[in-house]
């Protein structure tokens, strides 16, 4: 028996007309994730001047929860400084979809992974460290052991 999934309006709008699609050519750092089990791969690009996020673009294989939450993890990046975008956790990402149903959870985590794995590339390429900055998690695991990681 299948479970119908209940999407909020933003979601179904980031989904149906996301935001910032396609790739950035000579990026300055791009990340890519992926969910072994669900199969989603998100491949995030972001444009950094002056330390700041002045464009994001994003890739995404996957269902509508993860493309929405590529989607407006680009939004919310853009403008930001480096080290603010290091801080929009999968928890702003939800907020600012007003919400995803439990199982689509690992999206948003997809989607603050792939802003972490292409700014670990930035920095990589600039010979330099972002406090606050871990290796990035290529795939993300939906085990109960990654969310108590995360909490």
């Amino acid at each position: 028996m299948s479970q119908v999934l209940e999407y909020s309006e933003k979601v179904m709008d980031h989904f149906t007309n996301p935001r910032n699609v396609g790739e950035i050519e000579d990026a300055a750092g791009v990340g890519t994730v992926g969910n072994a089990k669900c199969g989603d791969i998100m491949r995030m690009y972001l444009d950094i001047e002056d330390n700041i996020v002045k464009d994001a673009k994003f890739k995404t294989f996957g269902c509508g929860a993860a493309v929405a939450t590529s989607s407006m993890a680009t939004e919310l990046v853009i403008g930001k400084t480096v080290e603010e975008a290091l801080k929009v956790t999968n928890k702003a990402v939800m907020e600012a979809l007003d919400g995803l149903p439990p199982v689509k959870v690992h999206c948003s985590l997809l989607a603050e992974e792939a802003i972490h794995a292409a700014l670990w590339d930035y920095a990589e390429k600039n010979g330099i460290t972002i406090d606050g900055l871990k290796p990035p998690v290529t795939d993300i695991d939906e085990t109960e052991e990654f969310y108590k990681m995360e909490e």
